[in-house]
């Protein structure tokens, strides 16, 4: 039988300042309250709060993948005048245990979207 393996090393901290979410040049999310998630090898990802999005432009998909550390997930499109990128954004909404932290938080392929972190005390 073969061993799927250890869990990669996954670390969540507060991601200081404020993080803007511009999609296609509009705004979409704006989070002093974000979080940033580091998983194995790959690309940081920032998490935003439900609450810091603005959810005009955001339409949920049938689309769910699911990760064995993370849990399910399920996504979101955003749709700004002229533009829509299926799929952009997913939140873990029944997160595992060990990640408990990104609960109601969104995230963002970051080739569909353009992060801007400003001062925190901007």
């Amino acid at each position: 039988m073969k061993s799927s393996g250890p869990s990669p090393v996954i670390t969540i901290a507060e991601q200081p300042g404020c993080l803007l979410v511009k999609f296609h040049g509009i705004q979409v999310a704006a989070s002093a309250r974000a979080l940033i998630l580091l998983e194995a090898n790959y690309p940081p990802v920032y998490y935003v709060p439900r609450e810091d999005i603005d959810e005009k432009y955001y339409a949920r998909t049938d689309h769910t993948s699911y990760c064995p550390y993370k849990g399910d997930a399920s996504y979101f499109s955003l749709q700004v005048p002229g533009h829509e990128s299926a799929n952009a954004v997913w939140s873990y909404e029944d997160p595992k245990v060990s990640v408990e932290q990104i609960r109601g938080y969104l995230a963002f392929y970051p080739d569909q979207v353009k992060f801007e972190l400003l001062d925190a005390e901007v």
